[in-house]
């Protein structure tokens, strides 16, 4: 699995209507999900940074290749795909050439928790790392 994590600068006086593009891709959650599977995204956060340089929306995407899934999402003529691209010129100022070019970053560290399995004396009440 591949991760890819930016950060994109929302338009100056945009950040509201970010907000409600994010409220309403929430709300439209099926068609959001739809497009996803189809890109074969497996993981999308998108999280609002401000800082004193400007407001920046911080994004983090999961996929066997995320930049085939780009490709496949910016190809589609899935109304929802058409929609959110719009969205994100409207608020960007991205359009959909921006994304054939390669993304700009490049992971330095990805740390993961491989195994989900605990101590057995976790299960039983006792912390981890307390030994009697």
């Amino acid at each position: 699995m591949e991760s890819a994590s930016w950060f994109v600068p929302i338009l100056p006086d945009k950040v509201d209507a970010w907000k409600a593009f994010t409220e309403e891709s929430e709300a439209r959650k099926d068609e959001h999900a739809r497009s996803r599977r189809r890109a074969g995204i497996t993981r999308e956060v998108a999280a609002l940074v401000e800082t004193p340089q400007g407001s920046f929306t911080s994004v983090f995407l999961e996929a066997d290749d995320v930049s085939r899934a780009l490709k496949i999402m910016l190809q589609s003529d899935d109304p929802y795909d058409i929609w959110f691209f719009e969205k994100t010129q409207e608020l960007h100022g991205m359009t959909r050439d921006d994304f054939h070019t390669p993304l700009p970053t490049k992971v330095y560290f990805d740390y993961r928790e491989e195994t989900v399995s605990r101590p057995a004396e976790s299960a039983k009440g006792v912390p981890s790392g307390s030994r009697g």
